[in-house]
């Protein structure tokens, strides 16, 4: 039986049940307990916010945010997000999932690194981004009762070095393609990890555009 915390638990389907067994078997253990943890921390979320959500769409969105850094599903030229998006996409449109809901999983993954604008839209796409940013970055720490954090952490453990880990994983899977991080905050990991990376810059492509004047 999966872990329960107020309610909260991961959705006893057939359909949850496969997303967990890929996850498990495309990703590594570091990105499989991260984006289970990201589901727990998100769908807690929503309960303290009082949102209404579907927790299998929810799981989805949760569970491929981060396939795009997989080789499998890493293309050449995609941003990493649009990858998982993709992937979930594809997924899910294989069992029958409603167009509608695919859209909004896809929309969840494609912007769970594009802050500011997740927690105005959809609640799966404001639930997803609140479980990465409470996972990756601690933004809402505090409004985790400790019993929770710690439930959910004794469920997938956090590794002893998870920062410099996740940090290195994400520059493992965009550092083939640098291009795709203009304008995102992948930049940041790639400017961290390579000191000959040259960071684009939005003003240097206005002045540099075809355009005259």
């Amino acid at each position: 039986m999966s872990l329960s915390i107020e309610g909260v638990t991961i959705p006893d389907s057939k359909l949850a049940r496969e997303i967990t067994e890929l996850v498990k078997d495309t990703e590594t253990p570091l990105l499989f307990h991260h984006s289970s943890r990201v589901y727990y921390f998100g769908a807690l979320a929503g309960k303290h916010r009082g949102l209404r959500f579907d927790p299998e769409l929810l799981y989805a969105g949760a569970m491929f945010h981060d396939m795009g850094l997989t080789h499998q599903h890493s293309s050449a030229h995609e941003r990493f997000e649009v990858d998982g998006a993709n992937a979930a996409r594809d997924f899910l449109r294989g069992h029958g999932i409603a167009q509608q809901d695919l859209d909004t999983v896809w929309t969840a993954i494609a912007l769970h690194t594009t802050p500011g604008i997740p927690q105005h839209m959809h609640p799966v796409v404001a639930l997803v981004t609140a479980g990465v940013e409470m996972d990756v970055l601690g933004l809402t720490y505090p409004e985790y009762r400790a019993e929770e954090r710690e439930a959910v952490v004794h469920a997938h453990p956090r590794e002893t070095k998870f920062k410099e880990e996740i940090i290195q994983t994400f520059y493992d899977g965009i550092k083939h393609k640098p291009d795709t991080t203009f304008g995102n905050v992948k930049a940041d990991v790639l400017a961290d990890k390579d000191p000959s990376f040259t960071r684009g810059n939005f003003c240097s492509v206005i002045r540099g555009s075809a355009w005259r004047g």
